[in-house]
């Protein structure tokens, strides 16, 4: 089943490339016929040597465009009138490209020609790539409808509302390849249909160890809307899963126009959003990372130096400070910062900084201000332990005592932390737990609008408060 679902990806990319292939060898002589310049000269060895070697390099680039812009994720459940409409646009961007990098040296007499070349490869490029990858896309689901490719599914819910979503996904379920092995129960009342229809391997209290051993690949939420808390719970306990999770909505989440059907004909339901990023902006995001960290450790060398010997001067005691913190995925790591306390601070146990505390050094309390004392961790962000936007990592310790209030703060470990965040700029440090709570909808509200303009947004923002020195 493994190797039959990597040939659908391969079959996918192999379409892709073929029709970027053929649609550069029938572009390039269309282009010298266009611009008048078809010769016995262009018939040489050495032409088609030329022309081969461009047509791989052009049809590669289409292949890591596509890549690159996500045309080749959850290639099970693709529309295919989407899957054209993704392709008439990519293929602009792509064309657009190859022009400006190719084309915009041909010598042309007239901006005319500019405009057929373009157009004619265009149109063949599209037309080409649509045919091939709708077969594709139409072979694939042809496997999925048949059962050849299914995914085992697990229902969270035991009442009517769950007995009527398991009937509907098994009479529905086939258009996206859901299989459902069982009912993982809600309470103490079961609905004895349910429990006749599907086997209930075990409580919901176990989901992590159920999807794992039964090798589940989408857990379906099937329980009343308003049991806010519950549906909590369960999204807590699955934090961190590699199986997609979806909800059943409720009227007024329909009206929201919060929810998502994968399927003309499949059942509506909110999807959880496992990629916050498109691959593309992923790939950028971790490329500013690095740059930037590498350009402020390098060009702020001098800043390093001065702030490292004012906190040498300040109190006897190192001039870093690193902490244990809890990073993407639950790993830890260690934190890096200048030291802006004074020695054994927490000798006595764990605790936040506030306002006046009295372990913070005269030269610390400025560092905090400007956040001087965070520059250190363009190192973490350089290793990749954080990025520079992202919720402020925290100590295990406080993280223990975060979740019995709000569970969902496990939600923060989806990403890698950042060196500023959406939080700290609009809520600012924490001096309580509670404080901690009330700020994670901050970084909640991030996570779920990821993107590079949010953090450009978040960036500035930061800087504002450096230079009015609103740190703390």
């Amino acid at each position: 089943m493994l190797l039959l679902r990597r040939l659908q990806y391969c079959k996918l990319v192999v379409a892709d490339f073929a029709a970027a292939l053929l649609a550069w060898a029938g572009f390039f002589p269309l282009r010298k016929y266009l611009l008048h310049e078809v010769t016995a000269a262009y018939f040489t060895r050495a032409m088609v040597a030329e022309f081969a070697g461009a047509a791989l390099l052009i049809a590669t680039f289409w292949t890591l465009l596509y890549t690159l812009l996500g045309l080749y994720r959850d290639v099970f459940r693709k529309s295919r009138l989407s899957e054209i409409i993704r392709l008439a646009r990519i293929s602009v961007l792509g064309v657009v490209v190859i022009f400006f990098g190719l084309l915009l040296d041909d010598g042309v007499n007239s901006y005319q020609l500019y405009y057929k070349t373009v157009t004619a490869y265009y149109v063949l490029h599209f037309m080409l790539t649509a045919v091939l990858h709708t077969w594709a896309v139409s072979s694939v689901q042809h496997l999925v409808r048949s059962g050849q490719i299914s995914f085992p599914a697990l229902l969270v819910g035991s009442n009517a509302l769950a007995l009527n979503t398991s009937r509907e996904l098994q009479r529905t379920g086939k258009h996206l390849g859901l299989r459902l092995v069982g009912f993982v129960p809600i309470g103490e009342v079961i609905n004895p249909e349910l429990a006749s229809e599907l086997p209930a391997p075990g409580t919901y209290a176990q989901l992590p160890t159920l999807v794992q051993d039964l090798q589940i690949e989408q857990v379906i939420i099937a329980i009343e809307p308003s049991e806010h808390q519950r549906i909590q719970e369960i999204l807590a306990l699955l934090e961190g899963v590699p199986a997609r999770i979806s909800i059943l909505p409720d009227l007024y989440q329909m009206l929201l126009g919060s929810v998502k059907v994968n399927h003309l004909f499949g059942t509506p339901l909110i999807e959880i959003k496992q990629d916050l990023l498109p691959l593309w902006q992923q790939v950028v995001k971790r490329g500013l990372d690095v740059a930037t960290s590498a350009v402020f450790i390098v060009g702020g060398s001098w800043l390093y130096l001065f702030t490292a010997a004012m906190v040498r001067a300040s109190s006897p005691g190192p001039v870093f400070y690193r902490q244990e913190r809890i990073g993407k995925n639950g790993v830890p790591f260690y934190i890096i910062k200048f030291r802006s306390m004074y020695v054994n601070s927490e000798r006595l146990g764990p605790a936040l900084s506030s306002d006046h505390d009295p372990r913070i050094t005269k030269w610390g309390r400025f560092m905090r201000k400007v956040r001087l004392d965070e520059f250190p961790q363009f190192w973490n962000v350089l290793k990749g332990d954080m990025s520079l936007v992202g919720p402020r990592p925290e100590r295990r310790f406080f993280i223990e005592q975060i979740v019995k209030t709000a569970p969902h703060y496990r939600h923060l470990h989806r990403v890698r932390p950042g060196l500023t965040s959406l939080g700290q700029v609009k809520y600012g440090y924490a001096e309580t737990v509670s404080q901690m709570v009330e700020r994670l909808k901050f970084d909640i509200l991030y996570i779920e609008n990821m993107s590079l303009a949010m953090d450009f947004r978040v960036m500035l923002y930061t800087l504002k408060i450096i230079l009015e020195g609103r740190g703390k």
